[in-house]
């Protein structure tokens, strides 16, 4: 399974908030064996969000949207989805009964605070008011960290895909002299290996099989200068 993700915020384009959601779902996904193909932040558009969610849905398996749901001015991620599958943007009755019964007044909530692309799976939110949504694969997630944790592990068994095993080797050398070891482990191994330069350079070996993983990170730990 391959899917994207799209953090909708003009306050993450601007550097005055850190997009912990990228990093987490990735890291959730990954676990579960899916591949993240794509990561994008778009502004607070409507256009913006209409034409990435179109592409990528057309593209990927699924497509899941943070932020930018709510009833206030600059809300616009579920109108953006909408527009992205030629849908009216309607009021959701399960979503409004929901909160009803959590404890929310139908008088007192915000006009637009459950309106759902038409046709949608509305996603309670158990942290806080603003719904989410499923349909047609596009998964529609709050942007508050806490908020968008909680409703994805409602659904986090949408996505699945083969279990992937990683194992880190640390060489003591220059990233460009490890060129030809890299080529000779991925030649002789069905592994793919990441190369992450820093003090030292890590090399993940990566792969589905756990015993050919181990394997071909044990033949290159056995070649590079490790630190001591």
């Amino acid at each position: 399974m391959n899917v994207a993700v799209v953090t909708v915020g003009d306050e993450l384009l601007a550097g005055r908030t850190t997009n912990t959601n990228a990093t987490w779902l990735c890291e959730r996904l990954v676990e579960r064996g899916v591949s993240v193909e794509r990561v994008t932040t778009v502004p607070d558009r409507i256009g913006d969000i209409a034409r990435v969610v179109n592409e990528y849905r057309a593209e990927y398996d699924a497509v899941i949207v943070t932020g930018g749901l709510g009833p206030t001015h600059d809300d616009v991620t579920m109108e953006g989805v909408a527009a992205a599958l030629g849908r009216d943007l309607v009021e959701h009755e399960e979503a409004l009964a929901w909160l009803e019964e959590s404890g929310y007044s139908r008088a007192d909530l915000t006009e637009g605070t459950a309106d759902l692309p038409a046709g949608s799976r509305a996603l309670h939110n158990e942290k806080g008011v603003a719904p989410g949504a499923a349909v047609e694969g596009i998964y529609v997630l709050p942007g508050v960290p806490t908020e968008m944790r909680t409703m994805f592990e409602s659904i986090e068994s949408a996505f699945t895909g083969a279990q992937t095993y990683r194992v880190e080797v640390v060489a003591n050398e220059p990233e460009s002299a490890l060129l030809d070891r890299i080529a000779d482990v991925r030649e002789r191994f069905d592994v793919t290996v990441g190369s992450y330069p820093g003090g030292s350079v890590r090399l993940v070996v990566g792969g589905t099989d756990e015993a050919t993983v181990e394997a071909a990170a044990a033949w290159l730990r056995e070649r590079v200068d490790q630190p001591e």
